[in-house]
């Protein structure tokens, strides 16, 4: 039996909803499946169908996450058979007994931006007690386990493994349509499919594609994504007068969501470093691979796990419009990003989750 206990679940949408409920996918397929996790809208129908055994904790933040622990616990009590706990975040685990999980094979995955706080700060003590409780950390990538190194957490307890991804879908005829209809002719078609925060690098996006409006009049951007900056990257769009070449799109259908990145020609997300925020990974170049299409990442953060520089896309400096700009070019030049998405499709397979679990399991 497996345990997870954690904050970020579907229904919930997100890159750690999609993370954790893929792990708890794949392990199904080895063993039964428990999981303690957040209440949040529509649950009722996703958790009826999932193969995991699902537990929902409401209520304010402070008094789930005791409830919660204490139920981890005394689950923990309950049944001797348990394979190994996975928690999302290291302050799922806070407030677990250390007793209660000596014996068993404990992970906690850690992303960039919730332990990047400065050495000896409050946080970091909180996130090197907490993660001295498990038996593995798991880093999503060699960016962040280098960033865990540096606040203080033990290299030798520090495993790197990717997220994994979901196989690819097949997108009906109508689908397709649709998202033609968005893009209609243009060229070139290109995409983002993330949340509208300053770290996601939207702002110098809309830059490069006023400046490439020149050269390529039916240009086409697509963002996919709600947040804080949709209010003034609007304002920007106005101001840069690209209402037709710029559109933002937010919940929409995920085979439609598929089926714009099945058509376009680059998938951008030239993510920068914002005060303590850092990407990570990037899980959506990965999707956009194994659907054949290539994609442009900064420097800033882990995207080098998840593009192989002028192989599969480009890394380049997302401070610099310059190096966007340029990237875009080369990306397009002598149809480029045709080899990038051919490339990119073989090197996805490394991420599937029946290739990723098995990593975990060599652990336990």
């Amino acid at each position: 039996m497996f345990v997870i206990s954690t904050r970020n679940f579907p229904p919930d949408i997100g890159g750690m909803q999609n993370l954790i409920g893929g792990l708890a996918k794949a392990l199904v397929n080895h063993g039964p499946v428990t999981v303690f996790a957040d209440k949040t809208e529509k649950q009722t129908e996703y958790d009826k169908i999932s193969k995991a055994t699902i537990e929902r904790f409401g209520g304010f933040k402070l008094f789930r996450k005791y409830r919660k622990a204490n139920r981890v616990s005394e689950f923990i009590k309950e049944n001797k058979n348990i394979r190994s706990i996975f928690f999302d975040h290291w302050k799922s685990v806070e407030k677990i007994n250390s007793n209660n999980i000596k014996n068993i094979p404990t992970f906690c995955l850690v992303h960039s931006k919730e332990i990047n706080h400065e050495k000896n700060s409050g946080l970091n003590k909180r996130i090197l007690v907490s993660l001295e409780k498990v038996k593995f950390i798991i880093a999503n990538s060699k960016f962040t386990k280098r960033l865990a190194i540096t606040i203080g957490l033990p290299e030798k307890k520090i495993h790197i493994i990717h997220p994994g991804h979901d196989e690819p879908l097949n997108i009906d005829s109508e689908l397709k349509r649709e998202s033609e209809k968005y893009y209609n002719d243009s060229f070139p078609k290109i995409l983002t499919i993330a949340r509208l925060e300053r770290r996601k690098n939207h702002q110098n996006i809309l830059m490069c594609i006023r400046n490439l409006k020149e050269k390529f009049p039916k240009i086409k951007y697509i963002s996919v994504g709600d947040g804080d900056e949709k209010k003034r990257l609007l304002s920007l769009v106005k101001e840069l007068k690209l209402e037709k070449e710029v559109l933002f799109l937010n919940n929409i259908d995920q085979k439609l969501k598929i089926s714009l990145i099945q058509s376009s020609n680059i998938f951008l997300m030239p993510s920068i470093k914002y005060e303590r925020s850092v990407e990570g990974f990037g899980i959506s170049f990965i999707e956009a691979a194994s659907y054949g299409v290539g994609s442009i990442g900064g420097k800033d953060g882990g995207a080098e796990d998840a593009i192989r520089n002028n192989e599969t896309g480009i890394i380049c400096d997302g401070q610099d419009i310059s190096s966007i700009y340029n990237s875009i070019l080369e990306f397009l030049k002598n149809d480029n990003y045709k080899k990038f998405g051919s490339n990119a499709i073989k090197f996805s397979e490394n991420f599937s989750w029946k290739k990723i679990i098995r990593q975990y399991l060599d652990l336990i």
